[in-house]
């Protein structure tokens, strides 16, 4: 009590006539709680000199080793609108075993013959390229056929042609010669006319040269109109090779044009073919998907869409399943200021949720009810919950981990570090330091250090 007042009580209360009092203030009872107290106080210091081991704090859950051994929903690639269902929750399937069947609701694919009328137009489309590859296999054969005719005609009109220019050199010759002999026939002619002057020669003979010197001009006239024929001839040759080269040009031509329509076409139902094929494989996979299989064996966890005749969209959650076969580890998440703390294969003291654990942090070997467990993944960047996930596996060395447990129970991590004296921890803590950086001894850590 606060000693306020001016009527000092234990100046006028005599406190040693009661017993208690006796008992109390009697000077055996300060030698024993001075002795207590000196125990107590040398127990203390002792303590602070014990051995810490500092260590980083968690709590996770548990999950699997893999991803492909977490549980699992299964989707629809296709909207659907269910009609029957072939398991119960709870139930064990194995892989592959039917989960449900349900039935379309586009209307697009409401004919129960898709599959085969789109494989009879599969045929169809596969007998109109046939035809178009007969027409194009013709149509080059013709082209054939008249190129071949065309070369004969060029070389038949070119022969005519030659032909046509061997008749004007002959023609040529005889006009030359046809010249010279008109030229003999008016010296001949001069000479009979001055003999006959001279009375040498008479009238006759020179009638007779007048009338072959008319002769041998006719002769010049006729043969000027052959070779005048004859390099006709050679025009009409050469027009005749151009008008065939032109007309073959022409019909090779169309038919190319032909040709290649029915290659067009040829390809063009080629296309078709491959979408047609491609619809009916799409049709007959879509045909399997109206069964929803179990991906992997496991127990039916959740019916999320239920009852018959309900409809879903295409990625809808229709059932839920948890594998049978799995591999346990623990998920677990530390702050940002002590990820540089926790490296790969550094060892993790474990107490799960429903296991009673007596558990003291700094000294894991006093602890009981707590499991070993090895940091196997260290996560690069920050979850949303503002910290960063560590997965830990089971520790070979250690107990094997209860059998019992399930995936998604709650787990308190404790990530031991390095030893420290209780005083050195108690400071650290009261200043709100981090742990000690170190660097853990074993092989994982160092090799994940390289």
């Amino acid at each position: 009590m606060l000693n306020i007042s001016p009527n000092k009580l234990n100046e006028k209360v005599d406190l040693l006539r009661f017993k208690a009092a006796q008992k109390v203030f009697h000077k055996r009872h300060y030698k024993q709680f001075n002795r207590f107290l000196l125990a107590f106080s040398l127990l203390g210091i002792i303590v602070l000199f014990l051995p810490w081991t500092q260590n980083i704090t968690g709590k996770g859950y548990l999950t699997t080793l893999t991803p492909d051994q977490r549980p699992q929903t299964i989707q629809s690639p296709i909207p659907g609108r269910i009609e029957k269902w072939y398991v119960r929750e709870g139930d064990f399937v194995q892989k592959g075993d039917t989960i449900l069947f349900f039935s379309e609701i586009k209307n697009e694919y409401f004919d129960p013959n898709l599959v085969e009328r789109t494989g009879q137009q599969i045929k169809a489309k596969e007998m109109s390229v046939t035809s178009y590859q007969g027409k194009v296999k013709a149509l080059n054969n013709q082209i054939g056929a008249l190129a071949n005719e065309r070369s004969l005609k060029l070389q038949q009109a070119k022969n005519k042609l030659l032909q046509s220019k061997y008749k004007v050199q002959s023609d040529s010759i005889d006009l030359e010669a046809a010249k010279t002999n008109i030229a003999i026939a008016e010296r001949q002619y001069d000479r009979t006319v001055q003999l006959q002057s001279e009375g040498l020669k008479a009238v006759t003979d020179v009638e007779e040269k007048r009338l072959k010197l008319q002769e041998t001009q006719a002769k010049l006239i006729s043969q000027q109109n052959k070779l005048l024929a004859s390099k006709n001839e050679v025009i009409n040759a050469e027009v005749e090779i151009n008008r065939v080269q032109a007309s073959y040009t022409d019909k090779i031509s169309k038919a190319q044009s032909d040709m290649y329509t029915a290659q067009s076409n040829q390809f063009d139902s080629e296309a078709q073919v491959t979408k047609l094929e491609n619809e009916f494989t799409n049709y007959s996979m879509r045909n399997d998907m109206y069964y929803i299989k179990a991906p992997q064996t496991g127990y039916i966890n959740r019916a999320i869409q239920g009852g018959l005749g309900e409809t879903f969209k295409e990625g809808d959650k229709l059932v839920g399943i948890m594998p049978a076969n799995y591999d346990m580890a623990v998920e677990t998440y530390v702050e940002p200021i002590d990820l540089p703390l926790v490296h790969l294969g550094e060892k993790v003291r474990i107490q799960f949720d429903g296991w009673p654990a007596i558990v003291f942090s700094g000294w894991p070997n006093a602890s009981y009810g707590t499991y070993g467990g090895t940091v196997i993944a260290i996560e690069t960047f920050i979850s949303d919950n503002g910290r960063y996930r560590i997965l830990l596996a089971p520790d070979k060395e250690d107990h094997p981990w209860p059998k019992d447990l399930r995936v998604g129970s709650g787990a308190n991590t404790i990530a031991l570090l390095e030893d420290v004296p209780i005083w050195f921890e108690l400071w650290r803590q009261l200043n709100g330091f981090p742990p000690n950086y170190y660097q853990p001894e074993n092989d994982m850590a160092k090799a994940a250090k390289k």
